[in-house]
């Protein structure tokens, strides 16, 4: 494994088990199941400030559909930033306005 992808995978697993932020991995899972995890995984932690989805990153399927959500949902969203570097693997998504 490539120093510069160790580095973020490792750093991406040591911030979520050192936060309280909620997290959801999505990778892996159909077009059809996305939709109905994630809305059942935000209304469970509907009262948080934010939640992580993980997306992975691949050919960027399940990504496309998780953004099609918030955008319909109308949540804000960036990156997870491990040192300085975006991990599009991981979504920061903003559920109190």
């Amino acid at each position: 494994m490539g120093g510069k992808a160790y580095s973020q995978k490792h750093s991406l697993k040591l911030f979520m088990r050192h936060s309280q932020t909620p997290v959801i991995d999505l990778h892996g899972r159909t077009e059809d199941e996305i939709f109905d995890l994630l809305d059942q995984f935000i209304r469970k932690h509907q009262n948080q400030e934010q939640v992580i989805v993980i997306v992975g990153k691949g050919r960027g399927i399940v990504r496309k559909k998780v953004l099609e959500y918030l955008e319909m949902a109308h949540y804000s969203w960036s990156y997870e930033t491990v040192r300085g570097i975006f991990n599009e693997g991981a979504l920061i998504v903003n559920l109190l306005y």
